[in-house]
């Protein structure tokens, strides 16, 4: 039996999408700009973290940067809705945003996305009424008052914030000294967890010990999941001509499916498709894609990623929510004050067996031979776990080495 889950953590602020002020097919056209984004933040992020396995969710850093947009004004509203593409305060905005973040967090005995945000803020700062209203609203948020003054304290807090609602899985995201805190900042939080059953699933019988190349040439042995099953799958190339095959596998309930894309030619390394994707490139292969039944070779693997987010968001136009000098959050309180201190974000990802890992890594067992298509993800590969009904792109990253351990 095969499932994958992840878990999510971002401390304080993040990145998101883009939408005109056009009311005409907001949903496409934020669904579109949501998945341009992710890929925006995906490559920005591969490029800090280029010889390595990446993991990030860019749902849930949009969520956070949509958070703060709500209480800025001035040059730092301006640059957050540069960044974001829109203003959550126009109201229909906001009120589909909420829409897709209900969508986004609709679970099932088989599937589970969890979504939620906390913003904390030390106990002497008074809150504005209507962020207080309107950010209460905003992807199951609540507001807690916390003493900054007490690093230790303050950091246990959040920390057990983040353990309840990441299942467990993230216990200690902050772990260094919080002396420096000053009594004039705050934290926002954003957890993301999802838990998904394979519609077909991987059998632990079939799990080998089997060849990866690596991008420098050499190979390491990985345990590599094998089944013969219906996917969806097509075969593309990039204006370069390179070619590459993407498959579609479904966890139970349709709502959530895993996109793998693997180079076709085990010369092309993956740099060379990876700035072709976009959402254009995604919506093609969505339409694209057809039913097949293939062969398919799929690691065990498992990604941790611990990135500054500080070094990324100014490629985005967002640098004053840094800056304490000019940073403009009077709709969170009537303060100046207020500023973003830190902006790091975790994310995690496992595909696995459920059960005895051990014994999957040495199940050993001749496969069968067939004419179907073969799909072997035994090289880099890029993949995105995508939900079904918003377009949003939940996680997104690369393994570049199965083997390789979380930092």
């Amino acid at each position: 039996m095969s499932f994958l889950f992840l878990y999510f953590l971002f401390h304080l602020i993040s990145i998101s999408i883009v939408l005109p002020h056009q009311p005409v097919a907001v949903e496409d056209i934020l669904g579109q700009l949501h998945t341009e984004f992710a890929v925006r933040l995906y490559r920005q992020l591969a490029e800090t973290e280029n010889n390595s396995n990446l993991i990030v969710s860019p749902a849930s850093v949009a969520v956070s940067l949509g958070l703060l947009q709500l209480g800025s004004r001035g040059n730092t509203l301006a640059q957050l809705e540069t960044a974001l593409g829109y203003n959550v305060n126009d109201l229909g905005v906001r009120g589909f945003l909420l829409r897709m973040q209900e969508d986004m967090t609709n679970s099932s005995h088989s599937t589970q996305v969890l979504l939620a945000c906390a913003l904390f803020v030390h106990r002497d700062v008074q809150l504005s009424p209507a962020f207080a209203r309107h950010g209460s609203a905003w992807a199951n948020s609540t507001v807690q008052q916390a003493n900054f003054t007490r690093p230790n304290q303050s950091r246990e807090q959040i920390n057990l914030w983040v353990s309840a609602h990441t299942a467990g899985e993230i216990r200690n995201l902050l772990s260094c000294d919080l002396t420096g805190w000053g009594v004039r900042q705050m934290a926002l939080v954003t957890a993301m967890f999802f838990r998904g059953t394979w519609q077909r699933q991987f059998l632990l019988s079939e799990t080998q010990s089997l060849p990866f190349s690596l991008a420098d040439g050499s190979t390491v042995k990985v345990p590599m999941m094998h089944q013969m099953t219906d996917v969806n799958f097509g075969q593309f190339h990039t204006p370069t001509e390179y070619r590459y095959a993407v498959v579609e596998l479904f966890y139970l309930g349709d709502a959530v499916s895993l996109f793998v894309v693997l180079p076709t030619e085990r010369k092309t390394p993956l740099s060379l498709i990876e700035p072709h994707v976009s959402a254009h490139t995604v919506m093609l292969w969505t339409a694209s894609l057809r039913r097949t039944k293939i062969d398919i070779f799929l690691p065990r693997f498992k990604i941790q990623n611990n990135l500054n987010l500080k070094s990324v968001l100014p490629a985005f136009g967002v640098s004053d929510v840094f800056d304490p000098t000019v940073a403009n959050f009077k709709g969170i309180s009537g303060r100046d004050s207020l500023y973003v201190s830190e902006a790091t974000h975790e994310a995690k990802i496992e595909v696995t067996e459920v059960g005895t890992k051990a014994a999957a890594a040495t199940a050993m067992v001749l496969l069968k031979r067939s004419r179907a298509p073969v799909f072997k993800a035994d090289r880099p590969f890029l993949f995105f776990l995508r939900q079904s009904s918003t377009g949003s792109i939940l996680f997104m990253g690369r393994v570049l080495n199965p083997l390789e351990l979380a930092p």
